[in-house]
């Protein structure tokens, strides 16, 4: 069974984002083809759960994902890190074998 986890941090962030919206069902990730490496994530807050999607819960929150990516994403943590000025999601995923350059994009 595919498994998606979420950590406290990102979870404060996905609830903080929720919370400023007003409404939503939680964090979809999905990907797409792009880049020099094959994929790249796509990330959205979703106002719905759709009958293909999976719903993966830690710390009170919501990553929803779409079954078309479970095999890409099986097994990723999503994690919410700071690196100076910068904040953002990051996706610790033990099926990736390369990322490109500029990390924009990876290969599983």
């Amino acid at each position: 069974m595919a498994r998606i986890s979420i950590s406290e941090a990102a979870a404060h962030q996905i609830r903080h984002v929720l919370e400023e919206r007003g409404s939503g069902e939680g964090l979809r990730v999905a990907v797409k083809p792009s880049g020099c490496s094959g994929y790249s994530y796509v990330l959205d807050f979703a106002d719905s759960v759709d009958a293909d999607d999976q719903v993966f819960e830690d710390h009170g929150v919501r990553v929803i994902v779409d079954n078309d990516a479970l095999s890409v994403l099986d097994g990723t943590e999503v994690d919410y890190v700071s690196e100076g000025l910068n904040r953002f999601f990051r996706f610790n995923n033990p099926n990736v074998r390369d990322e490109c350059g500029c990390g924009e994009s990876f290969s599983v």
